[in-house]
């Protein structure tokens, strides 16, 4: 099936001086919605802005953007060596099983052992880039832990049968290596499901788990798109339906989109480990982490969802006071 078949397919398929009974009344709508319902920053609001401003969606995330971008990285692929890691960390660089493997450890030594094996997101075309550099890099600096990075092949040249059993085995050889040290996953946007249908794969061969996923803005299901998600679409400054289910198609491969190594909400939830989630109300994959939540915990996993109204897409990687409070909470997580 065309990506362009496969894509229609799918188409067809709050106030501090407020009253003590205002602030109850919050509290227990937030506690029937699940979303954090606080007032966004004024830096949330001006970024918000700028996406729309500069029509980022548009020039990014469309069809024809994706199509347009793919055609320049046939030319020219993207670099994936490190910048903007910043200062205060040693960095080096593995070849396993043809996959450059970039390890970061602070400088001065550290005493922790654990680990964080970071999957960037970028759907599954794009190459990781600095932002998701300096995420790795304060989480080496401030939670003291060792970040295996691996740089795994992108659709259209790798599909999903290549890469989540690849992603499979360096996990199994990481988790064999490391004894019984502590060891997270983190993965934003398409690295999140690709965290996920990792968990699946080493679970379905009886294997270690790791000790915790940390999924943010995860994109877990193209096979099906709501009503509800269309809505939330229309609003959403970052992402497009159509373009995002485009990359989806073409890391499918020879897949059906459903498989749950594309859309791992569609597999089993059993015996995997604990998560933690963020995600945001202007991002149209958010339906996702609820759904995420409700399957996980039907199968005895517990999710921690930090779903906050008014977010964009991968919020927590942002210079924001929202962005800076999740990564001080996923800092607290995999230290």
């Amino acid at each position: 099936m065309k990506p362009e078949d496969a894509v229609h397919k799918i188409k067809s398929c709050c106030k501090s001086s407020c009253s003590k009974k205002n602030r109850m009344q919050r509290e227990t709508k937030q506690e029937k919605s699940g979303i954090d319902e606080t007032a966004l920053s004024w830096k949330t609001r001006l970024l918000i802005s700028i996406f729309r401003i500069f029509r980022i969606k548009q020039r990014k995330a469309s069809v024809t953007a994706v199509k347009n971008r793919l055609s320049k990285l046939e030319r020219n692929p993207a670099s994936y060596e490190p910048k903007g890691l910043g200062s205060g960390l040693e960095v080096t660089l593995k070849h396993i099983d043809g996959w450059p493997v970039y390890y970061t450890n602070p400088s001065s030594g550290s005493d922790n052992r654990n680990y964080v094996v970071f999957l960037h997101g970028g759907g599954y075309i794009d190459e990781i880039v600095p932002g998701h550099w300096k995420i790795i890099g304060e989480l080496t600096r401030k939670a003291n832990v060792r970040c295996v990075i691996p740089i795994y092949p992108l659709a259209p040249k790798a599909t999903a049968n290549d890469v989540v059993p690849g992603m499979g085995e360096l996990m199994l050889k990481l988790l064999d290596e490391v004894g019984l040290a502590k060891v997270s996953i983190v993965g934003n946007s398409a690295g999140a499901a690709l965290a996920l249908a990792t968990s699946q794969w080493l679970r379905d061969r009886h294997s270690r788990q790791p000790d915790k996923l940390v999924l943010i803005s995860a994109g877990l299901d193209a096979s099906h798109i709501s009503h509800e998600q269309r809505i939330i679409a229309e609003k959403d400054p970052l992402l497009d339906i159509d373009g995002a289910l485009y990359g989806a198609s073409l890391y499918a491969g020879d897949l059906d989109i459903s498989h749950p190594f594309i859309s791992p909400l569609n597999g089993n939830f059993h015996k995997l480990p604990p998560m933690l989630v963020f995600s945001g109300t202007l991002d149209f994959l958010y339906p996702n982490s609820i759904e995420l939540k409700r399957k996980a915990e039907l199968a005895g996993v517990a999710v921690d969802l930090h779903l906050k109204k008014g977010q964009p897409h991968n919020y927590p990687a942002f210079p924001t006071p929202e962005g800076r409070e999740a990564l001080r909470i996923i800092i607290d997580a995999v230290c």
